[in-house]
This record gives structure tokens, sequence and C-alpha cells, in this order.
């Protein structure tokens, strides 16, 4: 038998592993009665199981929830998990004595965080970030438009965070901006252009079950899907960190490729066919170097993109966004 060389074993693994891969939904932005929240943990977390959810993480505020009798529960009942988190809620004092919220989930953690506190957003972000890495589990920068806390030169000055939230869907976010403020996708586009490489999040921010309206907070309305081989906590928090999702608020996607030579985005069909898709793949500066309308979408790269990122838009409305990938240099 001839010998496998290390490149073609290599090859073989990675063929191996994709084949195995499986897009799992879930939800990095939870909240139970053990902070802000009108229900139970078990009530919360059943109502993600019961909804064709495959994972939610648990991120009340400064509180950290014991999730191992969830996972006894629900994990038995089918293919689902439930990820232990907090939401880390810091807060900066203005000289005029407002508060500029400054909060993180932190997803697969173990141990309880203080939130750090300082003199400067920036300063609070990344000590916030430092302990969050410290405890072994991922860093994600939550709703940067919630009053106006922090923008993108705050956030260029973070190092160590692989995750924000380009969508929270729950209530004053103000993630389309307006005012003379940037969108929360405009400042993703801002902090890509100047070569911070940070994955978007779209999640629901949950915190009302018993009463249901735009008025309130309430599940389902944004979520990603990770691609992975198996539906474990550190497998989950892995794949986020390394951009290994997409983020949506309705839209499914069958696959997404990427290679030196093109970017693909390929839509899962869905019953209805009315219903029409545009991929627009962007790049720096927030340019759209093209727009597509066949699934599936191929963007071929130039090289001079900067990065490249897509987002799906559906005539009703529905979107979905994902992850960006840097070409090089002019």
């Amino acid at each position: 038998m001839r010998k496998i060389t290390g490149l073609l074993l290599a090859v073989i693994i990675l063929i191996t592993t994709l084949a195995r891969a499986e897009w799992y939904k879930g939800n990095t932005h939870t909240h139970t009665v053990n902070s802000d929240g009108d229900s139970s943990p078990d009530a919360v977390v059943r109502w993600y199981k019961e909804h064709d959810y495959n994972f939610v993480v648990i991120t009340d505020h400064n509180f950290l929830t014991n999730v191992r009798g969830l996972n006894e529960i629900f994990a038995a009942e089918g293919k689902f998990l439930v990820i232990p988190g907090e939401e880390v809620t810091d807060k900066l004092i203005r000289p005029d004595s407002s508060r500029a919220p400054v909060h993180f989930c932190a997803i697969n953690l173990q141990k309880k965080i203080i939130p750090a506190g300082g003199k400067s957003i920036a300063g609070i972000l990344q000590a916030d970030v430092n302990s969050i890495n410290a405890a072994g589990a991922v860093a994600q920068i939550n709703h940067p438009n919630f009053r106006w806390a922090f923008g993108v030169e705050e956030m260029y000055a973070v190092n160590n965070c692989s995750l924000f939230e380009v969508a929270n869907f729950s209530t004053d976010c103000n993630d389309y901006g307006e005012g003379g403020m940037p969108a929360t996708e405009a400042l993703w586009d801002s902090l890509l252009s100047r070569g911070r490489l940070i994955y978007g999040v779209a999640s629901d921010d949950t915190h009302e079950l018993k009463n249901w309206g735009q008025e309130y907070s309430n599940p389902g309305r944004g979520w990603v899907m990770v691609r992975g081989n198996e539906l474990t906590a550190p497998g989950i928090a892995a794949a986020l960190a390394r951009g290994d999702f997409y983020s949506s608020n309705g839209i499914i996607l069958k696959d997404i490729k990427v290679d030196s030579l093109s970017y693909t985005v390929e839509i899962e069909k869905i019953a209805d066919e009315d219903t029409k898709y545009t991929v627009y793949f962007i790049g720096r500066g927030g340019r759209i170097l093209a727009t597509v309308s066949d699934n599936p979408a191929v963007y071929k790269i130039t090289g001079k993109e900067g990065y490249v990122r897509a987002r799906v838009a559906d005539s009703n409305g529905l979107k979905a966004w994902t992850q960006p990938v840097f070409t090089g240099s002019e």
C-alpha cells in the first residue's frame, strides 16, 4: 500500500469532517426569572425545544444558571442542548450621570463573572472580554446601539472578541440606526473595513413568554445556524468563535462554501414558490460587490474586495447574514 502523505491525509480528514457536519439552530441571548425575564428556566427552555431549536444559551444578567438539570430533562427528549452563560452587565457613568450600558454574552461559561467596570467604554469592553476569555467562554458584544452606548471607535479598540450582535430582535436596540446614527450592520462594515475580523450574531434577546407583541421581547425572532460535527457546548462555542455559522430571522440556507476563488451561498428551497430571493455580496466600506438572484448564488473573488460577506433578503422582508472572509489588499 502506498504511504499517505500528511497533506493528503489532512484533505481526507477535512472531507470526512465536512461530510458529517450538520446545521444546529440556536439562540445565544436568553433571559429567565433569574434576572429580568418573566418565565422560569424550565419554561423558557421548553419553548425553544418545542419550536425546533437545537440549543439555547441561558444568559441572565450577572447570573449563571446551573443547566445540568435542564439538560437531564430536555436532552433526554431528543437532539437538544442547554448551554450555560451569563449576560455580563456592565456600565459607564457619563459626566451627566447617565449610564451607558456595556453588555456581553459569555457563552459556555462555568463560573460567574463580575463586571469589571472602568473609566471608559473601550476600557470596560476590553476588561470584560478579558474576563470572559480567561474563564474559557466565548464573548459576544451585545446591542451596541442600545441607548446609543458605543460605536465603531470603541469596538475597534477591543481585541480578542469574535462576536457581536448585528441583529438583536428585542425592543429598543436600534439596529437600523437613523437620526444620523449608523445601523449595526454599518458598524460591522466599518470594523471589517479597518481589518477587525468579527462575526455577526442574530438573537431574540428573550425576556417575555407570557405576553406577546411587538412591544415585548419574545422568542423566535432571530437566531444562529451553527455548522458542527457534534451538539456539545464546547463544539457549539468553538464553531461560533471561528465564524462557522450564519444568522437569520427566517431565511434558511442549505450551504455556504468559500474558497480562494469564490463565495457561494445556497438557499434552502421552500414550498412557497412565489417567494423571491436576492443575495447581496458586500465588501470594504459596505459596498455592494454583486447582486445575485440565482440559487446557488456565486461571487467570484478578485482579491481586491478587502473582505466578502453576504446578506440574503427575500420578498417577505426576511434576512440572513453570512460571515466575512478577508480577501487581501487592493
